[in-house]
């Protein structure tokens, strides 16, 4: 008599991870890693602002013995991280190569476009003592223009 195959819960990504592959194969991902793992893979400041949308390989032309292209990694990013996010694709690359263990990526595109997920952190509440002691030094007559002011200078104060 056979055995049933033992019964235990599985990850989700093992249960999903077929369904995704063909989806992330066409847009040029190897595997799902690098999408369920970018906060990892890139750090949490710069996945924040981005998302990878897909990798392009260059065509391999048949007999040619010349070494593999590096492949370029498209992001899809946040307008105004743009320039930042930018700035730091030596990092990026840096980063994005040592999880592959090799030169797979030599280039990052960007396109700046909103992000499809929205989990943004909430912003930090502002400190009302510091926001009243700004407004008293501001001398406009409008009180609430002056507590608006306030309010944000002890916001930019902040960061």
């Amino acid at each position: 008599m056979n055995k049933p195959p033992r019964s235990f819960p599985r990850p989700l990504s093992e249960l999903t991870a077929p369904a995704l592959s063909d989806v992330l194969r066409r847009q040029g991902f190897a595997s799902t890693e690098i999408v369920a793992r970018w906060a990892e893979i890139a750090g949490p400041d710069i996945a924040a602002h981005s998302e990878p949308i897909r990798i392009n390989w260059p065509r391999h032309v048949e007999g040619d013995a010349a070494e593999a292209q590096p492949a370029t990694l498209v992001l899809r990013v946040e307008g105004p991280a743009a320039l930042e996010i930018q700035h730091q694709s030596a990092l990026i690359l840096e980063r994005l190569n040592r999880f592959f263990g090799w030169a797979a990526v030599g280039r990052v595109a960007l396109r700046q476009a909103p992000l499809s997920r929205r989990e943004r952190p909430a912003p930090a509440p502002v400190n009302r003592a510091e926001a009243e002691r700004i407004a008293s030094t501001i001398p406009v007559e409008d009180e609430g223009l002056r507590n608006a002011l306030g309010r944000l200078g002890a916001a930019i104060k902040r960061t």
